[in-house]
């Protein structure tokens, strides 16, 4: 989906359904479920092989599918960039983070996708996950919280149940204040871009290969200059100057694939977070899931850490009001300990 064959059997994007490819990516990312994405592409008269409506299976082979960021295996070989690439490389990694996390997580719930804390919770006293689980009181109320995966599982730790409510407002609660202070904000702008440097290699080795290609021709230059032309010299300007559109070529698509941010773009992104509305379910999975690295939850005290060095913090229990949660807008943050 998304390709057809041209001349010689090669891809090509499809200008009709490409875009509808992205849009399943970018809606998988942004936390919609698989089967709402089945749904969308049926009502968008979207139709599988031989005709057949679009199935949960379509939809997950085709998120985990390479080629739709370019690469190609051939005799199990892969060939990178054999293909034109319908996703960005990280809206792609993004996708197959959130598809590890789905399977890693034992126990979600199965009728909403809402525990938040699903893969990042873990028990303070046995270092095993807390996974969602719910149960109907006598009364017939439903109550959500997580369990740890050792006590339920009967291997002898004792560590209680907690409220899944209680226990995402605490943490959702010092994600908000962490994103008022503005020290934190530059502090991470600053962070983000000196690492984007460090972490594509790419483009410092397609500058200095251009540089040196570029060498290659004014050297000729020069010496067809001097009256030194030949046959042989002609081809081998003639090579040069191929590879050196090759290398333009592949240096402007690693710089659209990875554009450099500024620190501002930085800041002006993370700022967005404090116009999250915190009612919607949408928006705390989005911050947590942008924000929280780690939970570990003992019997006194939570230690929770972020996704930026030195983002480790301690929440003692005792400083947590008991009716903490029941009002997240309006609940303040609980004393820090470092």
């Amino acid at each position: 989906m998304g390709y057809v064959k041209g001349e010689g059997q090669n891809y090509e994007i499809d200008p009709k359904l490409a875009p509808l490819v992205l849009e399943c990516f970018t809606r998988y990312s942004e936390g919609k479920t698989i089967r709402s994405i089945v749904d969308w592409l049926n009502n968008s008269g979207v139709k599988g092989k031989r005709g057949s409506p679009v199935s949960i299976n379509n939809v997950t082979t085709m998120l985990k599918n390479r080629r739709y960021i370019g690469e190609y295996i051939y005799s199990g070989v892969t060939i990178p960039d054999a293909i034109p690439a319908i996703v960005p490389t990280d809206l792609f990694e993004r996708v197959q983070q959130r598809m590890e996390k789905n399977k890693r997580a034992p126990a979600r719930h199965k009728a909403e996708d809402d525990y938040l804390l699903t893969t990042k919770l873990f028990c303070g006293h046995c270092g095993a996950f807390m996974v969602g689980e719910c149960g109907t009181s006598r009364t017939g109320n439903v109550h959500h919280y997580y369990k740890c995966v050792s006590n339920k599982k009967r291997r002898g730790c004792k560590k209680k149940a907690v409220k899944k409510d209680w226990i995402e407002a605490v943490i959702i609660n010092e994600t908000v204040a962490l994103l008022q202070n503005d020290e934190f904000i530059a502090r991470v702008s600053k962070t983000a871009c000196d690492l984007q440097k460090k972490e594509n290699p790419s483009l410092p080795h397609l500058r200095q290969k251009l540089a040196e290609i570029e060498q290659g021709i004014k050297n000729l230059v020069d010496a067809i200059q001097q009256g030194m032309f030949s046959k042989a010299t002609k081809e081998r300007l003639d090579a040069l100057e191929a590879e050196k559109e090759k290398l333009e070529l592949a240096l402007l698509q690693e710089e659209i694939r990875h554009p450099v941010l500024t620190e501002e773009k930085v800041r002006f992104w993370l700022l967005t977070f404090r116009s999250l509305d915190l009612s919607l379910l949408e928006h705390r999975k989005r911050l947590i899931d942008s924000f929280v690295n780690s939970v570990y939850l003992y019997d006194d005290r939570i230690v929770y850490t972020f996704n930026y060095q030195e983002g480790a913090k301690t929440v003692m229990l005792a400083d947590i009001p008991d009716d903490f949660g029941s009002d997240l807008d309006k609940s303040l943050p609980p004393k820090v300990s470092y």
